[in-house]
């Protein structure tokens, strides 16, 4: 994600080209709680009532490709706005449902001429293909014959996301002509990339009267009477010869069955507690939603609203989660990042041969260079973790084909670690950004803070952060069994010796005795950042922490524990501050790659009170949706967790985390050769006294399984067999 998408997180400045650009947190999307759809490069953000009301700092909208194609929509009977009965998503994610009610309606003389809760309004939305497709369902249940006025206006701003997020133009491209029919409105602009942008708005049946910003719909309803008008918004040309109501049946049970083919795939999770049975199916729905089609296969956009495209680290960490789960999203995410992958140098973009993707952006200004992040690559963890999940994609699933096709990538990728982000040749990674346009800070923790000294003064680069360090090594051990893989003896060899040796210097200048953890980073001159800070966790995930560091390290981290989760900084820095973006928050995706390293090292305890802790947390959250991020504040008896204010939900990360907690807490691996899977020391958390897993796929078969909780073990039990799959339980 971008300093300018982050900037608001603190009131910082992100500089383009065009000067500063201040991106203010004025509006918190927890006051909104808006309803969000998504399908492939198009979504849709709606108010409770099913509305596009854009404003000032308001996520609003219908959008596609980093444009926005609707700034409003709003229905209205009569003139009034109807009263809210209620609004979710279905369970699939495949349809936003809102029942609405008319008010009191008076005449121009006070009298009510239609008493509320007369009417009841069902609006059913739902996105595929690039259009949006709406049924409004009006019911009569007065006595009497109701004669009202349903009108929907909407409006067209083709705003570039970015603009939407606060940025200033000085220029913009022009509005084309309206274009209006007996059912249909086309709205389009130009931009000054000379590329047309068009919504068009088509209505079934015609209105009573229809203009550039508004259908009008006279309707007599005799009592139980109920009628209906459909509506497509398409972010292109519609099907000149298509019948809304048609489209809408279809569009529907496209994405019922899109939803339902793409999770099929994956193995499913039911446990003996069904609050958390309710969220995994939030997850699992939120995850495929937020999955997009690609050439290369199945890939998860970061999150709704500002980071619906391709991020590499996100996406990256999203399929190392979901790895035991569904490896078809890792297949797809190595594809679309090999595909994407810099084979040249541009400073602008902070590109380098070899270098993994950051971010891709398709709207104008990305197009016209005013913001940089066309396809940018100013991420310094991106690289070491593409060959991190290559690894792990392996050893999940032993499909080598697919890794002898990713065999050059890798290589590239390799090449850029030792050569250019070792620059210094000092054997660790640092970055320094090539452009002032670029992100200042490039690991994960991208804001502008949020690298620092114990004093509180920050860090100037070029930085080497504690988790780069460990992603690169375990880099040279994936391709080192990737290589052994292939039979190429020498190669394996030569890759574990340079991840030995990078454990060796890790331990020698990270580790820090009287912290009881490693340091955050090392500065230009290779100072030390003597900070407690999450990221320490991430060498326990990547294995590059000596085994006799674990326990003192996982304790550390534990005292930054709020009760809901391990906060991105400990309260003792000179920095913390709960209410940061990274400075003191609680992050579901750091907080589940920490577990997993407290597991890899035999910690499942702490793992396990992770788990309860985010779990808790999700009770709290609206659909039971763990977001992008929340606030660091010690958690209060009976209390919930403090919303951050503009965190994306869903977001594909967060999303991912409880799927990797499951896999942590039950020890659960996978061995494809030998057609084996196991559970080591599995720890069942507090709150669950049995999980049944089905669908645990190896390469030549696939079990169900069941764990429960017996005094203090876990019995693994085989529900059903299919092909040659072994199970295997560690005590």
């Amino acid at each position: 994600m971008t300093a300018v998408e982050k900037a608001h997180a603190d009131g910082n400045e992100a500089t383009l080209d065009n000067g500063p650009i201040l991106i203010p947190a004025e509006t918190s999307l927890q006051e909104q709680r808006p309803r969000a759809l998504k399908h492939g490069d198009t979504f849709a953000v709606y108010d409770h009532n099913g509305d596009i009301l854009a404003g000032a700092g308001s996520p609003e909208g219908l959008f596609h490709a980093d444009t926005r194609h609707l700034s409003r929509l709003q229905l209205s009977i009569d003139g009034a706005r109807p009263m809210l009965l209620s609004s979710g998503l279905r369970d699939d994610n495949a349809a936003l449902i809102c029942d609405l009610s008319n008010p009191d309606i008076h005449d121009g003389a006070g009298h009510c001429v239609l008493a509320h809760d007369r009417l009841h309004i069902r609006r059913v939305r739902l996105l595929w293909d690039a259009v949006a497709y709406e049924r409004i369902a009006i019911k009569n249940f007065d006595r009497k014959i109701q004669r009202i006025t349903i009108t929907l206006t909407f409006a067209a701003d083709f705003a570039d996301i970015f603009e939407v997020r606060g940025a200033t133009r000085e220029r913009r491209g022009r509005y084309e002509p309206e274009q209006v029919s007996a059912d249909t409105v086309t709205l389009a602009y130009t931009g000054l990339d000379h590329r047309l942008r068009e919504t068009q708005l088509r209505f079934e049946p015609p209105p009573t009267s229809l203009t550039t910003r508004r259908a009008d719909y006279e309707i007599n309803l005799a009592p139980g009477e109920t009628t209906a008008i459909f509506v497509e918004i398409g972010c292109e040309a519609l099907p000149a010869t298509q019948s809304a109501r048609r489209a809408f049946f279809r569009a529907f049970l496209n994405a019922r069955r899109g939803l339902r083919a793409s999770s099929s795939r994956a193995a499913s999770i039911a446990t003996s507690n069904q609050i958390l049975n309710e969220a995994v199916r939030r997850n699992v729905a939120d995850l495929y939603m937020l999955c997009t089609q690609t050439t290369e296969g199945l890939y998860p956009y970061a999150g709704i609203p500002w980071f619906s495209t391709a991020f590499g680290r996100d996406a990256i960490i999203t399929a190392l989660q979901t790895l035991w789960f569904d490896p078809t999203i890792a297949r797809g995410v190595l594809g679309h990042l090999a595909a994407n992958q810099a084979t040249d140098f541009d400073e602008r973009a902070d590109a380098e041969p070899g270098k993994i993707l950051h971010e891709l952006r398709r709207g104008e200004m990305a197009e016209l260079g005013e913001v940089p992040f066309r396809r940018y690559y100013g991420s310094v963890d991106s690289t070491p973790l593409f060959v991190m999940l290559a690894g792990a994609y392996l050893e999940r699933t032993d499909d080598i084909e697919t890794l002898k096709l990713l065999w050059p990538n890798i290589e590239a990728a390799l090449t850029w670690i030792e050569v250019h982000g070792d620059r210094d040749r000092d054997g660790f990674v640092e970055y320094h950004r090539q452009t002032e346009q670029g992100l200042a800070n490039q690991g994960w923790k991208d804001s502008q803070d949020s690298i620092s000294h114990a004093d509180g003064s920050l860090a100037q680069g070029p930085i080497a952060l504690v988790e780069v360090q460990a992603y690169v090594y375990a880099a040279w051990r994936a391709a080192a069994a990737i290589s052994h893989r292939f039979g190429d003896a020498a190669r394996a060899s030569n890759l574990s010796t340079r991840a030995e040796a990078m454990r060796r210097r890790f331990d020698t200048h990270f580790y820090d005795e009287a912290l009881g953890t490693y340091v955050l980073a090392l500065d230009g001159e290779k100072r030390p950042c003597r900070v407690r800070s999450s990221n320490a966790g991430h060498a326990l995930f990547a294995g590059v922490a000596l085994a006799e560091r674990a326990a003192t390290v996982a304790s550390t981290l534990m005292t930054s524990f709020s009760g809901f989760g391990i906060r991105t900084l400990a309260a003792s820095e000179a920095r913390y501050n709960p209410m940061s973006y990274h400075n003191g928050s609680i992050w579901p995706h750091d907080n589940a790659l920490i577990a997993a390293g407290f597991a890899r090292y035999g910690l499942r305890q702490h793992a396990a009170r992770i788990f309860e802790g985010l779990f808790e947390a999700s009770t709290y959250m609206d659909l039971r949706r763990l977001p992008e991020l929340f606030c660091g504040f010690p958690r209060q008896r009976g209390a919930g967790p403090v919303f951050y204010p503009v965190a994306c939900s869903p977001q594909a990360w967060a999303t991912a985390a409880p799927i990797l907690l499951m896999q942590s807490c039950l020890g659960l691996r996978f061995d494809p050769c030998g057609n084996r899977i196991s559970f080591d020391r599995p720890t069942l958390p507090s709150f669950l006294d049995d999980v049944v897993l089905r669908g645990l796929a190896n390469a030549n078969g696939s079990v169900d399984v069941s764990l429960k909780r017996s005094g203090v073990d876990v019995v693994v039990q085989v529900l059903r067999r299919s092909g040659a799959c072994e199970v295997v339980t560690t005590a």
